[in-house]
Order: structure tokens, then C-alpha cells, then sequence
């Protein structure tokens, strides 16, 4: 499996409606590895695969507590098909936007229709953490972004900071 780069705000490519996966395959599945090994590395709870460069509607995640045991999860052209009225606030951060976290305020509970790795449907009813990471995630498929969520002010705030610090930093190179 490969570490892959993350794509780091304000890189254009996060703003990309990224594309359903036709097929669910061997490849797909060695690409769902890298992102996992990608997310644990980082170290992150979810990742998407427009945060490593590829326009597929496909995110893997892990919301298991640091003393448990591990629960990769991968979604493959997840769709959120429910949301609850009640809302919920978390301080969310994203890895395409490193140290930056703010208060976000979204559905408490989501029914998110999706392709395991294997190609079945599946339905999983998501409340607290995993809500939150789900929809955060489906966001980043539709390029949408948690800074979006914020008061105009505060986005470009964190859109300005972030194209200096691009402009500091060596361009990325792809590796792998």
C-alpha cells in the first residue's frame, strides 16, 4: 500500500464534483488501502478520495475511539438518502486543511446509501461522530468544504492564510 499526497486548500481540485465509480475491482480496491493507510498517517478519521487527487465518489473512514480496536470503513458512491431535523454542533478540522477546526452545524443523524468493497448495496443509519464524518466526507464529493459552513469573514480568512502559505510552499509532487 502507498501513502498518497493530500491535496491541500486552496488547490482547485477540491472544488470538483467528483465522478461515480463504474466498477468495483481489484484496483478500486488497492486505491480504498492507500487511502486508509493515507488517513491513519495523517492521522485522520476520514478521507476522500478528491483529498488525494482523484475525482471518484469514494471515501474511507475510521471513527473508532484510540483505545479501540480499528474500524476502517469504506463507502463506495455513498448517498446520504435521510437526514434528521435535529441538529448537532462539532468542532470539525480536514486534512486538506490542516490545523484549522471550527464549530459546524449539520443533520445529528443521516441514512447514507453505499457499495461495499465487494459491490453490494448497503444502508448504514449514522448518528453522532459517524454522521458528522459522513456528511463531512460527502461534502468533500461534491466539492463542498467545512469552511463553507462558516460566516463569509471566516472563510476568507482561512482561504487567504491558506494561498500564502501556498505561495511558501514547494509545489507537490506526486509520488507512488
Amino acid at each position: 500500500m502507498t501513502i498518497r499526497p493530500i491535496v491541500i486548500l486552496p488547490d482547485p481540485v477540491l472544488r470538483q464534483v467528483s465522478k461515480p465509480v463504474e466498477r468495483v475491482d481489484d484496483d478500486l480496491r488497492k486505491f480504498a488501502g492507500d487511502m486508509l493507510e493515507t488517513m491513519y498517517d495523517a492521522p485522520g478519521i476520514g478521507l476522500a478520495a478528491i483529498q488525494v487527487g482523484e475525482p471518484l465518489r469514494m471515501l474511507v473512514l475510521d471513527v473508532a475511539e484510540k483505545d479501540d480496536p480499528k474500524n476502517p470503513q469504506v463507502f463506495i458512491n455513498p448517498e446520504i438518502v435521510a437526514r434528521s431535523e435535529a441538529l448537532n454542533v462539532h468542532e470539525e478540522g480536514c486534512l486538506s486543511i490542516p490545523d484549522y477546526y471550527a464549530e459546524v452545524e449539520r443533520p445529528a443523524e443521516v441514512t447514507v446509501k453505499y457499495l461495499d468493497l465487494d459491490g453490494k448495496e448497503q444502508v448504514v443509519e449514522a448518528d453522532g461522530i459517524l454522521a458528522t464524518c459522513l456528511q463531512h466526507e460527502i461534502d468533500h464529493l461534491n466539492g463542498v468544504l467545512f469552511i463553507d459552513y462558516l460566516s463569509k469573514l471566516k472563510r476568507d480568512m482561512v482561504v487567504r492564510k491558506f494561498k500564502k502559505l501556498a505561495k511558501d510552499r514547494p509545489p507537490a509532487r506526486m509520488v507512488g
